[in-house]
């Protein structure tokens, strides 16, 4: 076992068995909702998660100082995310931070300064935060935030008495145009077609233009896709208040997957909760549960609209991924290959992305106007070049922007495309290209989390890394596990390049976990490790990083980084050097002797 310094935050929530008695799926699914919103607050100071335990969690932290600024900042979400629950629903965590010596074991660790943690969030009241006076006197200088010295404390199955400071919280959008009813794919390859069913209204009939303007606006919403058809809303709307099964309703309609929900109301709190489900054998794909404060209606009313959006969109892809050829005869069409290459490209690995390359080619040359085969094309190469699977050639991005180009121009109204297309002229120094076309996909589709994704791009490439981070965070707590988009990697370099070594190494954890051989993410990793100082481990990941991927110098890896900003650059290779990583390669000269006289 390695006995270390380090930061322990202990969470839990006050009262829940009492909410779990009342309601224990609802009570469940709001703490999991809860806990996903915060991971990336816990990830970007430093952090990582010890152990979930049923009403909490347990952190471990490099340094105090970023484990009592994420507790704040845990927090204050938090607060923000009660306005919108019902009284009965409000969840409140209490967080206690400790420092010391503490025994790791694998995950796992252990001693009396993690006792004295776990001890302390019984302190600190519903939603706020108990830090022992060691913790506090250590961190305080560096601390924006005011704490009260909330004296001593005798805790459970602690020897000595600890002293203890505890701070507390203090204390317009419009809809969108009417839907489109055409999808931008070609008619023989609708093969997916989403049908939203109108929300049940459970409240009483004065609430009915609420259930029934979300069902249109995620009509809308969801019709801004160009992967799969959305039926209109006098498709749908037929059957309000029809006790039909749904497998029934797909089959008059011909819808391959079905949305259902329903809105509750009780006073100024809504909730609202959905489903996506396959109607020929009743699969539930993906449910959710919102409940916000009614406030401004249309603002309430967008953002349950885009966080629906959010969630359901990428649920449908994979789905479509997974399903067996739609086509009845041998000869698959370009549709059912593409659907095949997509199969391949959700596995993630090497050969999995050289099959899938194959198959989008095959794609293409059956149906050269096929769109969104040539947007992932073009995504799974340059993908392929960032994980170390493909190498980096110019012939490699000129087709990149090739096929991004002519995405765009076969279908201009997806946000994909031109998503893809903004990365390409990212990484080849086109600055204001980049930005433009970013801005497009935002603008055609507000609800697309890849989109407002790859506007973070373009501003980690031109230095502007705060405003990046923001982006990457807002993607990743919508819960989008879309392989196409990757903000864990890009997490960790905009930290990085911002000097904050503990939350790129976070990052840097958290993408290894779905790629562990991730070329890029083992190249920050090592940088950070060494900026840190951590020599020891910087060298055992100089040594993980080279032995995956032999040839590879400082030089040859900083040209795939078109960074505008000088002193990024300058930035990642000291930390690239200082860990080991060789510069360039040196040319073996043999020594011929002199010839004597």
């Amino acid at each position: 076992m390695e006995r270390r310094l380090a930061a322990i935050v202990c969470a839990d929530v006050a009262g829940y068995s009492r909410m779990m008695g009342a309601d224990e799926a609802g009570t469940h699914a709001t703490f999991k909702a809860h806990r996903s919103a915060i991971y990336p607050i816990i990830l970007n100071h430093g952090g990582r998660v010890v152990k979930n335990t049923g009403d909490g969690f347990l952190l471990e932290f490099p340094s105090i100082v970023g484990a009592i600024e994420a507790a704040i900042a845990m927090q204050e979400m938090m607060a923000e995310r009660n306005d919108h629950l019902p009284a009965d629903r409000t969840m409140r965590f209490r967080l206690g931070v400790h420092m010391g010596d503490v025994l790791a074991d694998e995950e796992e660790v252990f001693g009396d300064d993690v006792n004295i943690a776990v001890r302390l969030e019984a302190v600190a009241v519903p939603g706020g935060v108990a830090v022992s006076a060691k913790a506090y006197h250590e961190a305080s200088r560096h601390l924006s935030t005011s704490f009260v010295d909330a004296g001593s404390h005798r805790l459970k199955n602690i020897e000595e008495t600890i002293d203890v400071w505890t701070w507390q919280p203090g204390g317009s959008k419009t809809r969108g145009p009417e839907p489109r009813d055409i999808s931008n794919l070609p008619a023989q390859y609708r093969t997916a077609i989403v049908g939203v069913l109108p929300f049940a209204n459970l409240s009483d009939s004065t609430d009915e233009y609420f259930s029934d303007g979300l069902t249109q606006d995620l009509i809308h919403a969801l019709s801004l896709q160009s992967f799969y058809r959305v039926l209109s809303r006098s498709s749908t709307f037929s059957f309000k208040g029809k006790n039909l099964s749904a497998r029934l309703i797909a089959r008059e309609i011909d819808a391959t997957y079905l949305i259902q929900g329903s809105v509750r109301r009780a006073g100024t709190k809504i909730r609202v909760t959905a489903e996506l489900i396959a109607p020929e054998n009743g699969e539930q794909l993906w449910t959710g549960r919102y409940d916000k404060d009614m406030g401004d209606l249309f603002a309430m009313q967008d953002e349950i609209t885009t966080s629906l959006s959010a969630a359901i969109a990428p649920e449908i892809y994979r789905a479509e991924a997974s399903v067996p050829p739609r086509s009845l005869s041998t000869d698959l069409t370009a549709w059912d290959r593409f659907l095949r290459g997509l199969s391949h490209y959700y596995q993630q690995t090497k050969s999995d992305f050289e099959a899938s390359i194959a198959l989008f080619r095959e794609a293409i040359a059956l149906d050269p106007a096929l769109s969104i085969a040539r947007a992932y094309l073009a995504t799974i190469q340059v993908q392929g070049v960032q994980y170390g699977w493909i190498k980096s050639t110019h012939q490699l991005w000129t087709e990149a922007m090739e096929l991004a180009g002519s995405s765009v121009r076969l279908d201009p109204r997806s946000s994909f495309a031109f998503s893809i297309l903004s990365y390409v002229h990212a990484m080849q120094s086109r600055y204001e290209a980049a930005l433009d076309a970013a801005r497009k996909a935002v603008e055609l589709n507000p609800y697309d989390m890849g989109a407002r994704g790859v506007l973070g791009i373009c501003h980690l490439v031109i230095g502007e890394h705060r405003q990046a981070i923001e982006l990457f965070s807002m993607a990743a707590q919508r819960g989008n596990s879309d392989p196409r988009y990757q903000w864990a990697a890009l997490n960790a370099f905009s930290h990085y390049l911002l000097g904050q070594y503990d939350a790129s190494l976070s990052w840097a954890r958290e993408a290894l976990y779905l790629n562990p051989d991730h070329l890029q993410v083992l190249a920050v990793r090592t940088a950070a490790l060494a900026q840190s100082g951590r020599a020891e481990e910087a060298a055992k990941a100089t040594e993980v990083l080279l032995s995956n991927f032999p040839g590879l110098t400082v030089e040859r890896h900083l040209r795939n980084f078109p960074w505008k900003s000088q002193a990024d650059i300058a930035h990642y290779r000291d930390g690239l050097l200082k860990a080991g990583v060789p510069f360039g390669k040196l040319a073996l000269v043999e020594s011929v002797p002199k010839r004597t006289a």
